[in-house]
C-alpha cells in the first residue's frame, strides 16, 4: 500500500489584528488608535489582516470567523490606574471583555466571541491587549496622555505575540508611504492632532 505524503507544509494560520472602540469618546478610541499605529509601523506576511473594527459590534463576527488567531486592542475597565496596560490570553479573554461595559458606546466584543463560538469558529489563539481608560466623556476629544502613552508598548506586545506565532514582521522604513487604515479624515493625523496647540496655530 502506498502511503501518501503531504505536498508541503501546512498552511499558515490566518491571523486578525483588530482594534475596536469609539474615537468620538476620548479614551474609548485606544483600540482604534493602537491598531492604526501598528499598521503604520510594521509590514506583515500575507496571512495577517489588520482591521479597524471601530464600533461594528456583531458585524465583526464575519471577520473573526475567517481567521484562526486573533489579537485585539481595546480600552478595558480593569479597575486599575488609568493608562495601565494589561494583556489577557485565550480562555481568560471573555471575562474581561464582558465584565463591565464602560459606557453606552462601547463595542460589546464578548457578544462577538460568543457568536463566533456558536458558529463553530472560535479563535484557536486569542490575545487581548487592553488599556485602562481615564476619560470616556470628552465627546470629540483625543486620547488622554496616559492612554496615548501606552500605545508604543501595546504595539510591541503585539509584535512579540505575532513573532511567537511564527509571523514574519518587518518594520517599515521611516517616512515610508503607507496606505491609510482609517479614511475620511478620522485618522490620527487629521482627527486627534487638530486639538494640539501647534495644529491650532497653523
Amino acid at each position: 500500500m502506498t502511503i501518501p505524503y503531504p505536498l508541503g507544509p501546512p498552511p499558515a494560520p490566518r491571523i486578525l489584528v483588530l482594534g475596536i472602540g469609539n474615537i468620538l469618546w476620548a479614551d474609548e478610541g485606544f483600540g482604534v488608535r493602537a491598531v492604526e499605529a501598528f499598521h503604520k509601523a510594521y509590514e506583515l506576511s500575507d496571512n495577517v489582516t489588520i482591521l479597524d473594527g471601530g464600533t461594528q459590534g456583531l458585524y465583526l463576527v464575519q471577520f473573526v470567523n475567517e481567521h484562526d488567531r486573533l489579537i485585539v486592542f481595546d480600552a478595558i475597565d480593569y479597575g486599575l490606574e488609568p493608562g495601565t496596560m494589561k494583556v489577557v490570553e485565550d480562555d481568560e479573554v471573555p471575562k474581561f471583555t464582558g465584565a463591565k461595559k464602560m459606557s453606552l458606546h462601547q463595542t460589546g466584543f464578548q457578544e462577538v466571541l460568543s457568536a463566533a463560538d456558536f458558529m463553530g469558529h472560535y479563535p484557536e489563539r486569542l490575545t487581548l491587549i487592553g488599556c485602562q481608560p481615564l476619560d470616556l466623556e470628552d465627546w470629540g476629544g483625543p486620547l488622554t496622555a496616559p492612554v496615548r502613552g501606552v500605545i508604543p508598548a501595546a504595539i510591541e506586545t503585539a509584535v512579540r505575540v505575532l513573532r511567537s506565532w511564527g509571523v514574519a514582521i518587518t518594520a517599515r522604513p521611516e517616512g515610508a508611504a503607507v496606505p491609510p487604515l482609517l479614511e475620511h479624515d478620522i485618522d490620527f493625523e487629521r482627527y486627534e492632532r487638530r486639538a494640539e496647540p501647534a495644529a491650532l496655530n497653523c
